[in-house]
């Protein structure tokens, strides 16, 4: 296995529980994010994030009314050469791929994370 960097970013939410923020650059492919709620001050059991790329936006993760301290493995939908989406044709689900990032920070937007609450989100790059 090549080199991992862990991206990071710790948010504090505001009264109306919303927070914004960025992780320092990095290179290479979102292998895993991961949300740690602290034992005590940690976001509402609410809170909803919004993650994607700063430069071009493109989505990373999107989640709702996450509870506790968890891990994802965000992937992104895949393209033939003509544009058209590369489905597997025995359910027609996407065919999914790794989300490459490239000199870019992820920008985390929290909702409903309760008054003045804080949590981390730390992002695997490789």
């Amino acid at each position: 296995m090549g080199y991992i960097a862990n991206l990071t970013v710790t948010l504090t939410t505001d009264a109306s529980g919303d927070a914004s923020g960025f992780t320092q650059i990095g290179n290479g492919r979102i292998l895993r994010v991961e949300f740690v709620k602290p034992g005590s001050g940690g976001f509402a059991t609410t809170v909803d994030f919004t993650i994607t790329t700063d430069s071009g936006s493109l989505a990373v993760l999107s989640v709702s009314d996450v509870t506790a301290s968890t891990a994802w493995h965000p992937r992104q939908p895949t393209h033939d050469t003509s544009g058209v989406a590369s489905l597997y044709a025995s359910s027609g689900e996407p065919v999914e791929s790794d989300i490459p990032i490239f000199n870019d920070r992820i920008k985390v937007v929290v909702a409903q994370g309760g008054d003045t609450l804080v949590g981390t989100l730390n992002i695997l790059v490789g």
